[in-house]
């Protein structure tokens, strides 16, 4: 799949498809409150992909000042204007899906405007993707076979192993060995060949980005004290440290193994461009722990970007008008950026 192009009247400002997630949780509330809130609408032209009725009764919940504008397609006739949300109608669901409840009609719909999203794509219509959380119980209740978001887009583009980086507003970025694995699974794959490749990959990535490369890709360490020269841990000498090693002499600038409660307080203060954590939670801590609202998980590598936000359905708040969009917000702000 080539590089979207999209039509002049529209290629102004990039055109972001946004889906809704798991209709159960708290994604149709937080993305009418984002494209309600009217300030993506200075940096990008939003496309939200969801049924009607569902966003309906989220606008009317939380009494938003914003009309719901369904359209079969995006043509470059289509407007976009603040106080209107431009819809991609995916049809009337048989009933509203109830809040909080793992449903495997609600796996089914969150799937299908993944589907949508990268059919845009392909044709040219958008030129990113910001998610809203899905529900993994419900992905496999609805016999979905993978994990989340990256693993279902990476199969809907044929993409092998997507990249995925974590960014706070650009002042953090982090990008991440494995994603969604037990911990005693993620350890088995810190292995030199994938250390630098991922080494590799992270480079090419920030090139592609056009982020300035000033400071050097700083990659984690996995053991306590980058393993204190072998007492608590072999992966740093026979695996980590060889890699880094064989990346620079290939001509890039990384440092590393740097001990895991140090390299992120040292990538805040400006240390590095970019770290490689070697596994999920070694990364979403540090970042989330930074600043939750401003985290936003970046998809790379594919045919097409997709930006997310940090946190899940969160099941034990949908319905109730309390959910806070800011970090969608961000992620529609940083697809738009990147695109």
């Amino acid at each position: 799949m080539e590089q979207p192009v999209l039509p002049d009247r529209i290629s102004e400002k990039p055109a972001i498809a946004i889906t809704i997630g798991d209709p159960a949780g708290i994604g149709p509330e937080i993305v009418s409150k984002a494209v309600a809130n009217g300030e993506i609408f200075k940096i990008c032209r939003p496309i939200v992909i969801a049924e009607l009725g569902i966003l309906q009764r989220e606008i009317d919940r939380n009494h938003l000042c914003i009309k719901i504008e369904a359209v079969s397609e995006i043509t470059d006739q289509t407007d976009f204007f603040p106080g209107t949300l431009t819809l991609i109608d995916m049809g009337t669901p048989n009933r509203l899906p109830v809040y909080g409840k793992v449903d495997r009609a609600c796996g089914r719909a969150a799937f299908e405007y993944l589907v949508k999203a990268v059919e845009l794509a392909e044709e040219g219509k958008i030129s990113a993707i910001a998610t809203a959380p899905i529900n993994k119980l419900s992905i496999k209740a609805a016999g979905i076979p993978y994990a989340g978001h990256t693993e279902i887009l990476g199969a809907l583009t044929e993409t092998i192993d997507p990249l995925t980086m974590f960014e706070i507003a650009g002042e953090m970025r982090v990008f991440f060995l494995s994603r969604h694995l037990s911990l005693i699974d993620a350890c088995r794959m810190v292995k030199k060949d994938r250390v630098y490749n991922y080494i590799l990959r992270c480079e090419a990535i920030l090139k592609q980005l056009g982020i300035q490369r000033l400071k050097p890709i700083g990659v984690a360490a996995l053991n306590p004290h980058a393993g204190e020269g072998g007492l608590f841990g072999s992966e740093e000498i026979e695996e980590i440290i060889p890699a880094v090693e064989l990346a620079r002499k290939k001509g890039i600038d990384v440092v590393g193994p740097v001990g895991a409660d140090s390299i992120f307080n040292m990538s805040r203060k400006g240390a590095f461009s970019a770290i490689i954590s070697m596994y999920h939670d070694q990364g979403h801590i540090a970042t989330k722990t930074l600043d939750f609202e401003r985290t936003v998980s970046v998809t790379l590598g594919m045919p097409v970007l997709r930006t997310s936000v940090d946190h899940g359905t969160a099941f034990d708040i949908a319905g109730k008008g309390i959910a806070d969009p800011t970090n969608l917000i961000e992620a529609v702000k940083t697809a738009a950026r990147y695109s």
